[in-house]
């Protein structure tokens, strides 16, 4: 499954990564990349506690980018 990931720096400089589709799935790193690699394995980790409590796992959110003139 693909997951949209919001990445955005904090005031500390640590990037924060947050999933959208799943409520509380959120990671950081030092880096863009760290953090992308730490959101994947929470992702995993989050998806993993679902099943083991046959709780449904969230479809992910698709999205458009548009692009508008002013």
């Amino acid at each position: 499954m693909k997951y949209r990931v919001l990445i955005e720096p904090d005031e500390d400089g640590v990037y924060v990564a947050e999933v959208p589709a799943l409520p509380g799935c959120i990671s950081q790193g030092a880096t863009r990349a760290e953090a992308v690699e730490n959101i994947k394995e929470a992702i995993a980790a989050y998806v993993e506690s679902l099943d083991a409590h046959s709780e449904p796992v969230p479809p992910p959110i698709s999205e458009e980018v548009v692009e508008v003139s002013l």
